[in-house]
């Protein structure tokens, strides 16, 4: 069995987690031994995905493959996912956002945390401590909610206004590995997070807070919550630049900086 580093056990679980999207929606998938493409096909306007997965050779060769593929599939939206950096893809008309960490925790107890979050005054200042309660959704009508807190919270413009299992369709509960996970306020949906277990790493997706309930604990109770369901497994997340800060207290570091080309 090839042993991974940290940032290619990261690869891998992004890869298979497209996968087990692309299987829920019957998309069409292509795998090559250093990247994977998945066809997403919602609407037309919907992105396909290319995660590398492995240090490549000379770039433009990869560049050549990757401009091969988008005209067999007809690519308008794309976003390749590049954490070695090496790629131009400028050519095909695709940008580049700002690098992004990628994160991985060892395993071990997470950081002692009060349990639930907070509210806070109009003046932003913490106000009343609150009951959180985090369900695992394990029926269409849970996963919607985790889908809609998703949809709107973390956020996601192009799947605005929330459209039921456009997302997350329920299918998805049936792929190995998939939990979805739903934190509530007072009975209501307040975040979400989705988590997936490809069997060496449990990678963590879209961990988003709606937002009445910002900055107030909700993100880290629903993460901590997922993440006390794998004490022997290594974390591993793309962050964005106002998710960093809570990872890192969770015990994430940086293993690389990614590309994502769209």
């Amino acid at each position: 069995m090839e042993k991974l580093g940290r940032l290619e056990l990261a690869n891998d679980n992004a890869a298979s987690f497209w996968l087990a999207q692309a299987a829920a929606h019957g998309w069409d998938t292509l795998r090559r031994p250093g990247w994977t493409a998945i066809r997403c096909a919602r609407d037309a306007g919907d992105a396909h995905r290319v995660v590398i997965t492995r240090p490549y050779g000379e770039p433009a060769a990869l560049e050549a493959e990757l401009a091969d593929l988008f005209v067999v599939w007809g690519t308008v939206g794309v976003c390749v996912e590049d954490p070695y950096r090496r790629l131009d893809l400028t050519r095909h008309g695709v940008t580049s956002q700002l690098p992004l960490a990628v994160m991985t925790r060892e395993p071990g107890p997470l950081p002692h945390a009060a349990p639930g979050g907070y509210r806070r005054d109009p003046d932003g200042r913490v106000a009343e401590p609150v009951a959180v309660k985090i369900e695992e959704a394990l029926d269409a009508t849970a996963l919607a909610e985790v889908e809609r807190a998703v949809v709107d919270g973390f956020p996601i413009p192009a799947r605005q206004p929330w459209r039921p299992a456009e997302l997350l369709p329920p299918a998805l509960l049936e792929q190995s590995g998939f939990r979805a996970w739903l934190a509530r306020v007072d009975g209501h949906p307040a975040g979400a997070c989705i988590t997936y277990d490809d069997g060496r790493a449990v990678g963590v997706y879209w961990v988003a807070t709606l937002p009445d309930h910002r900055s107030s604990g909700i993100g880290r109770a629903v993460l901590t919550h997922a993440l006390g369901g794998y004490p022997d497994r290594v974390a591993t997340l793309t962050a964005t630049l106002l998710g960093e800060p809570l990872y890192r207290k969770l015990g994430f570091t940086e293993a690389a900086t990614t590309h994502w080309w769209r």
